[in-house]
């Protein structure tokens, strides 16, 4: 009786286990998920720092930088376009996270040259008037190797409807002034 119970079971734990290796087998090795993670932490200490040249060391020659404004194309444009960043004051980010999806990088291809990933990225920006605005991203990226080293071909995001409703917010033209209707007009 024991025996026929037996055989079901192990073809159900067998069945169980197949989805849960072949999902992993799309995942980058550990060694180069700990070199990706590298670079995240290199990104995010250069963007605390305002570095624009450190940003931008980041990025492969071609790489395609896709904010919500536009597209940027190739590492000295995304360097150019940090730069201008923060030339103003303003625009100077703080605490600046970057979280990948499950620390998962998934392979393109079989080669295992090239990487993709999802993550959420946020900062504390500042509104017009001085006021901390907090800023958070859905970003979606693809690392490619070059030698020994990755760089990332890619980074798109898009910022979440909150941080739209707050940027506006902030930087939204005000409406003037107007007079009150009882207020009486002074006369001279």
């Amino acid at each position: 009786m024991k025996k026929r119970f037996v055989v079901p079971l192990v073809g159900l734990a067998i069945s169980l286990a197949l989805p849960t290796y072949a999902q992993q087998k799309d995942l980058a090795d550990p060694q180069t998920t700990q070199k990706i993670l590298a670079i995240d932490k290199a990104a995010l200490e250069a963007l605390n720092n305002h570095d624009p040249a450190a940003i931008a060391a980041l990025y492969t020659r071609d790489a395609v930088f896709l904010t919500p404004d536009r597209p940027i194309i190739g590492r000295q444009a995304i360097q150019n376009w940090y730069a201008d960043m923060y030339m103003h004051q303003s625009n100077r980010p703080k605490n600046c996270m970057v979280k990948v999806d499950g620390n998962a990088f998934h392979l393109i291809g079989t080669a295992g040259n090239e990487l993709w990933a999802t993550g959420e990225y946020s900062e504390t920006a500042q509104g017009k008037t001085g006021e901390p605005i907090p800023v958070k991203s859905y970003n979606f990226w693809i690392y490619v190797r070059e030698g020994e080293d990755w760089k990332c071909r890619v980074d798109a995001w898009g910022l979440t409807p909150e941080t739209v409703m707050l940027v506006y917010k902030s930087f939204a033209q005000q409406p003037a002034a107007t007079p009150s209707p009882t207020a009486n007009p002074s006369t001279q």
